[in-house]
């Protein structure tokens, strides 16, 4: 972890110690809530974590900021609103999540308005989370930059008693972590915990197939290798897999020496496929010890 030394977040982190000893003590569940940008952003960068919280009797919720309704080549608007709604339910049953929520905003046109941050503000009040996770604001995407935007600005009002006072407050600030990716300007990822999820390949690469209209369409066309998407539904599922255990190896291999750090030498060496997370600036500032009872997969 990275030194923290300003006295604001100091007394974070005693919040949030405070936060995980009366946690443990009650064994209440985690209470996790994702915000991506479009109905694909949250199971890409972390249904594996998403299931393994959830088998674990954790409560997670997907929450896609915008409904992803002009994301095709050949269909828009409500049509393809419904369509990738389904899809990413779809997704949260394979991966036996709480929820996947689709906001109502159209895709491309996301904006940081107040009322943005207060509707995503409620989310994790109602939701009472313990941890949040988004996109970082460096990304190609104006809707993932507005997305972490909106995230960021709500980290601290989601404990003020009147923004939103319809909603009650967050007691102790959650942990918010950002999504990893592979923007280096103004600065790169530095992932502060990262998860092995070779377990929980078959759940994640499912969600990643279901998401048809997004990986095997969209995306497909826009890259320019439609035509190799195979016909045949089988060898399909297998396409999408393989590309995406790649985009897993990658994460893994980029930070293995963190794998490492947190899993020891031999197990650490031995994951294919992971997903890692930094934690933010903003919201209470948990130690490695701290994070590893947020992330609880980390004994044999």
């Amino acid at each position: 972890m990275r030194s923290k030394s300003t006295v604001c977040r100091v007394l974070g982190a005693a919040a949030f110690a405070l936060l995980v000893i009366g946690s443990a003590a009650a064994q209440e569940p985690l209470r996790i809530i994702a915000f991506g940008a479009h109905p694909d952003d949250c199971e890409v960068k972390s249904s594996g974590v998403a299931a393994m919280w959830a088998a674990m009797g954790h409560k997670v919720k997907y929450v896609s900021v915008t409904n992803g309704d002009i994301g095709h080549y050949d269909m828009a608007g409500g049509p393809l609103a419904l369509t990738r709604k389904a899809e990413v339910e779809e997704c949260g049953k394979i991966l036996g999540i709480e929820s996947s929520v689709v906001l109502d905003n159209h895709d491309g046109e996301l904006m940081p308005t107040l009322e943005n941050r207060k509707i995503i503000a409620r989310l994790i009040r109602d939701w009472q989370a313990d941890v949040v996770l988004t996109h970082r604001t460096n990304d190609y995407h104006p809707d993932h930059r507005y997305t972490a935007i909106l995230v960021q600005d709500a980290a601290f009002m989601v404990t003020v008693p009147f923004f939103t006072p319809g909603t009650p407050r967050v007691e102790d600030n959650p942990v918010f972590l950002y999504f990893s990716d592979r923007f280096e300007k103004p600065s790169p990822f530095e992932p502060d915990i990262i998860v092995g999820i070779d377990d929980v390949g078959d759940q994640k690469y499912a969600c990643m197939a279901a998401l048809r209209s997004q990986f095997s369409d969209w995306n497909a066309w826009l890259g320019g290798y439609h035509d190799e998407v195979p016909k045949e539904e089988d060898a399909r599922k297998a396409w999408i897999q393989d590309r995406f255990q790649a985009r897993d190896a990658n994460v893994a291999n980029r930070h293995r020496d963190l794998l490492i750090e947190y899993y020891g030498e031999e197990r650490g060496r031995a994951f294919k496929f992971a997903e890692a997370f930094e934690v933010s600036e903003y919201g209470s500032q948990p130690t490695r010890e701290q994070l590893k009872q947020l992330f609880p997969f980390f004994d044999e």
